[in-house]
């Protein structure tokens, strides 16, 4: 019988994870059309904070995986390629909705992003760095997911410019570019202990991602819906 590869194996054991985060009531009223500009805008703001770490993050664990993954640390290099800036994207697009996009550059993260970031750079520093690749697993498939969508229907239920989207539309796409390579890395690992990483961290990633999106702000409509329906 021929084992499972590992990438189903990630899809698999993080299935109730994944549907905790996309069933969180910032991302569901956005999916329903029903997103609110202050919402939007807190997004961007986190994924500015978490998003700035990605390159040295992976700049970080490219230089601290052992030689026999030499293979995954040449793909780390196209990673950090196709990542420089990206955060860049998300600063012009709050410039876009009127938000000072160096108050956002020189501000702090909410407590949840600090933490999911402080344990980003724990993962490459304190445990095996190959972990780290749970975090990408958990943020990019979240985006291929939902990404494209969702971005419609902001851009419908705010009536937003190509410009205030950049990050979303083209993050919607890229994503589902690099799930199909990030499938490809995963199933070319046939270390136990390198797979163990992954999937735990993967986990942990889920659940502070989700954090992210629970704290972002709802309009007291949102708050009182969200009441009566628990």
């Amino acid at each position: 019988m021929l084992n499972k590869p590992f990438f189903s194996e990630i899809e698999t054991v993080t299935a109730a994870a994944r549907q905790r985060l996309e069933t969180t009531p910032a991302i569901q009223r956005c999916l329903d059309g029903q997103v609110e500009m202050e919402t939007y805008k807190a997004f961007l703001i986190e994924a500015y904070h978490h998003v700035k770490h990605t390159v040295p993050l992976l700049m970080a664990c490219g230089s601290r995986l052992p030689e026999r993954l030499e293979w995954l640390r040449e793909a780390i290099v196209m990673y950090v390629q196709e990542e420089v800036g990206h955060q860049e994207w998300i600063l012009n697009d709050l410039a876009n909705l009127s938000v000072d996009k160096e108050l956002v550059r020189h501000g702090t993260p909410s407590l949840p992003t600090e933490l999911m970031v402080s344990y980003a750079y724990d993962t490459v520093a304190r445990n095996k760095p190959v972990g780290l690749f749970g975090m990408v697993y958990a943020l990019e498939k979240t985006s291929s997911t939902i990404a494209t969508y969702a971005a419609g229907q902001i851009v419908s239920a705010l009536d937003l410019t190509p410009e205030a989207m950049t990050y979303m539309v083209s993050h919607g796409s890229l994503d589902v570019e690099h799930m199909q390579h990030f499938e490809r890395l995963m199933n070319r690992l046939d270390d136990a202990t390198d797979k163990a990483a992954v999937l735990h961290s993967a986990g942990v990633f889920y659940e502070l991602y989700t954090g992210i999106f629970e704290s972002l702000p709802l309009t007291e409509s949102d708050d009182q819906e969200n009441s009566h329906a628990a």
